[in-house]
């Protein structure tokens, strides 16, 4: 896979949290910021399939069945933002 250079300026508050967060992980701060845009990438494709799940199965599907009252937390989308 080929790799891209970033550059970003960065506060300096924001880049000594950064390093402090880094740090405690065992990381460099380079490799702890691309953990981060990683996950938020995961986080982003991932609610999007759950959405695209619920509206595939619509009101009626298996998570919107009439029956006995559902959990929240137990959906697909608990917690995603």
């Amino acid at each position: 896979m080929a790799s891209r250079v970033l550059s970003l300026r960065i506060d300096a508050d924001l880049w000594d949290r950064i390093r402090d967060h880094a740090a405690k992980r065992g990381m460099s701060a380079q490799d702890y910021v691309v953990q981060a845009l990683v996950r938020d990438d995961f986080d982003e494709r991932f609610k999007t399939a759950v959405d695209e799940t619920e509206r595939f199965y619509g009101q009626g599907g298996p998570l919107n069945a009439p029956g006995p009252a559902r959990d929240p937390q137990s959906r697909p989308s608990a917690g995603i933002r």
